[in-house]
């Protein structure tokens, strides 16, 4: 497994992370998964994907539990990153944020009692919460590492502002972000500011929700939860399909699939890019650690970032909503 360094004041990690928030929100649903989950996450490991990515709120702290009982015998193989400060109601559903110091350190009571461990690897704020300044955010998982419960800092959708707030409070070690070839915002400024301080990309929806794999077919059945998303309305979706029409061409050339393609790409932009990918099945680990192997030509990237540059894509990334909780 090809390593790379998590900004430049963190370890060495596998240059992918496997995502676990698994859609599970009730013990029934664990139980029914538990078994498939917990040996996908053997096979990870044993594959030498060492970076596990998990939230607190992720199954209202389910994920949290399977994660902490597989690793019993392999804590010192795996590093794990935690994001929190979401507030989430008994469905599961996300209500708020809660970036306050006192929150903050609550939550991570929580994660450690539920992972077993004594130290989180990355500690994280879901969001930065308007209503808390960063640096009490930041300051509170700065309290976290000095008192040995937490290694390094992490932020999620902060923007180039934030970022530079926060780490001048401590320094912020991994940025995880949505980032791909459907969703390219961070080139105009947030990755050059990450990378000025020393903080590495982990980029989130890979594949942007499926559409990326090739394997999505309109329209979309009327209770996915994508259909809440302008990227996969009506219009936005018919176009978006024909770009995607483009990579599996472009895939076929390269004997891949189109979402190995994708997770490729990341992987190309920089030895700074650490892509989170969801496996929820042992068979997605060989095609995604196969991604790792695919080199472009100067050409090939130059044909990839021309025919996907951003606005390629049709519809914004969230509902009007959500847009004031992520980076822009």
């Amino acid at each position: 497994m090809q390593t790379r360094k998590l900004g430049k004041n963190g370890p060495e990690v596998s240059a992918i992370s496997i995502g676990t928030s698994w859609g599970i929100n009730s013990l029934s649903e664990w139980h029914q998964s538990k078994e498939r989950l917990s040996q996908t996450l053997h096979q990870v490991i044993d594959a030498g994907i060492n970076f596990i990515n998990t939230a607190d709120f992720y199954g209202c702290g389910i994920s949290e539990l399977v994660i902490g009982e597989v690793i019993k015998e392999q804590r010192k193989d795996v590093f794990i990153s935690v994001k929190t400060g979401a507030v989430i109601n008994p469905h599961g559903h996300f209500t708020g944020l809660d970036g306050s110091p006192k929150g903050i350190k609550n939550y991570c009571a929580y994660s450690l009692k539920r992972l077993g461990v004594d130290e989180i690897d990355l500690y994280q704020p879901c969001r930065v919460d308007p209503e808390v300044p960063i640096e009490e955010t930041v300051g509170a998982i700065k309290d976290l590492i000095a008192e040995g419960k937490v290694r390094y800092l992490g932020l999620s959708e902060a923007n180039a502002e934030q970022l530079q707030r926060a780490n001048k409070i401590h320094q912020v070690s991994a940025l995880e972000i949505e980032y791909s070839l459907a969703t390219r915002f961070i080139e105009n400024e947030i990755l050059q500011v990450a990378r000025t301080l020393g903080t590495a990309i982990v980029p989130y929806s890979v594949f942007s929700y499926g559409l990326l794999t090739g394997k999505m077919k309109f329209p979309l059945p009327e209770n996915d939860y994508k259909n809440m998303l302008p990227r996969f309305e009506n219009v936005n979706l018919e176009h978006n399909l024909k770009m995607v029409e483009q990579l599996k061409e472009f895939a076929k050339s390269k004997n891949a699939s189109a979402s190995q393609i994708a997770l490729a790409w990341l992987l190309n932009q920089g030895d700074d890019i650490i892509p989170i990918v969801g496996m929820t099945k042992p068979e997605r680990i060989t095609e995604n650690t196969e991604a790792l192997k695919i080199n472009f030509t100067n050409s090939e990237l130059q044909l990839l970032n021309e025919t996907f540059n951003e606005g390629a894509f049709k519809g914004e990334r969230y509902p009007p909503a959500f847009l004031s909780w992520v980076a822009s």
